[in-house]
C-alpha cells in the first residue's frame, strides 16, 4: 500500500486518489467514486464535497478511504465496497451474493409500474389501480436476487401482494435485509426454479430477470463484473441460452390468473427469440421493449 503524509485536507486526497487510479478508470468515474464515498463515510453531497474541500479529512475516514482506493485498484465494484447502492430512488444493501441492479432493470420496474396506472375499468377481467378500495394485485418474481424488483414494485404499489424467489439462501438474507429497510412486506421463498413443477399459487403478475448472459459472452464483459458478482445470477450455457426463459414461460402458464402478464428481462441478442418462445407458450399480446440505449430488453406477454 502506498503511503503519504499525514495529514490531509480533503483537496489534497482527493489528488492522491485520482493519481492512484487514474490509469485504471476514466476521471468522470473516479469522481464518481470520491463523491460516492464522501457521501458514505463522511455523509457530504456532491455539494457539500465542493465546499469542504479545504477540510482537513479526518484520519478515520481516511483509513476508509485507503482501503477502498486500494478494493478498486483490484477493480472491486464501488458498490460492494460500501455494501449499498440505490435502485429507483431506494436503498439497497449489496454483496457478492447478490447482483448490482442495473438501469435497464429500473426500465422493468417503470413497464410494469405504468402499465398498473394504466389500466381502466373497461379491462374488468384484469382491473387493478392504486386506490385503497380496490381489488389487491398479487406479483412473483422470479430470481429476485437484492430483492429490487420485488421490493421496488412493493413500495410504489400499495395495493401490491408481492413474493419473491431464490436459489440462493444468502441472497434471500439480503432481499430480506432489503425489504426491512424499504418498510414493505414481502412473501421470500427458496426454491430452485428449475427443479419445480409448482410455484405454490397463482399471481397476476410475474416477473423475472434471470440469468441470459452465454458462456461465449465473457471476453466482452468488465473484468470487476466477471471477478466479483455471482455468476449464477450471470451465466447461462451457450447450449441452451433460453433454458430459464422455457423453464419459466411453462410454469407461468399454470400460475399466472386469467389475464396475467408475464414481464422478463432479456439479453439484448435474443429478443426474437424470446417473442417467438412465448408465442409458442400460447402467450398473447406479445411486445418487445428497447431499452434507453435502442437495445431490445423486456418482453411482456400476456396469458
Amino acid at each position: 500500500m502506498e503511503r503519504y503524509l499525514l495529514p490531509m485536507n480533503v483537496k489534497t486526497y482527493k489528488t492522491f486518489f485520482i493519481n492512484q487510479l487514474k490509469s485504471l478508470y476514466p476521471l468522470e468515474e473516479i469522481d464518481s467514486f470520491f463523491s460516492i464515498l464522501n457521501r458514505h463515510y463522511l455523509k457530504w453531497n456532491r455539494a457539500e464535497g465542493i465546499l469542504n474541500q479545504e477540510n482537513e479529512m479526518p484520519l478515520e475516514v481516511e483509513q476508509h478511504l485507503q482501503s477502498a482506493l486500494e478494493k478498486l485498484k483490484k477493480q472491486i465494484p464501488i458498490q460492494y465496497i460500501v455494501g449499498e447502492t440505490e435502485f429507483y430512488s431506494l436503498p439497497f444493501l449489496v454483496n457478492a451474493s447478490v447482483l448490482i441492479p442495473r438501469p435497464e432493470t429500473e426500465e422493468l420496474v417503470d413497464w410494469i409500474l405504468e402499465s398498473q396506472k394504466s389500466f381502466s375499468l373497461d379491462n374488468l377481467a384484469f382491473t387493478k389501480t392504486l386506490t385503497s378500495n380496490q381489488q389487491q394485485i398479487s406479483i412473483l418474481d422470479i430470481g429476485t436476487g437484492s430483492g429490487c424488483i420485488a421490493i421496488t414494485l412493493a413500495k410504489n404499489l400499495p395495493n401490491a401482494m408481492v413474493s419473491a424467489l431464490d436459489v440462493s439462501e444468502k441472497a434471500l438474507a439480503t432481499a430480506r435485509k432489503n425489504a426491512q429497510k424499504n418498510e414493505v412486506k414481502i412473501t421470500f421463498l427458496k426454491m430452485d426454479i428449475l427443479n419445480t413443477s409448482d410455484l405454490g399459487g397463482t399471481w397476476d403478475i410475474i416477473v423475472s430477470n434471470p440469468p441470459y448472459i452465454k458462456e461465449e459472452e465473457k471476453d466482452k464483459m468488465s473484468n470487476n463484473v466477471l471477478e466479483n458478482e455471482p455468476h449464477v445470477a450471470l451465466f447461462v450455457s451457450d447450449a441452451d441460452a433460453l433454458l430459464f426463459y422455457k423453464k419459466i414461460a411453462a410454469l407461468a402458464k399454470s400460475h399466472l390468473n386469467v389475464g396475467g402478464s408475464l414481464y422478463f428481462e432479456i439479453n439484448e441478442n435474443q429478443g426474437a427469440n424470446v417473442v417467438s418462445l412465448l408465442e409458442k407458450e400460447g402467450f398473447k399480446n406479445l411486445e418487445l421493449r428497447k431499452d434507453l440505449y435502442g437495445k431490445d430488453r423486456m418482453v411482456l406477454g400476456k396469458f
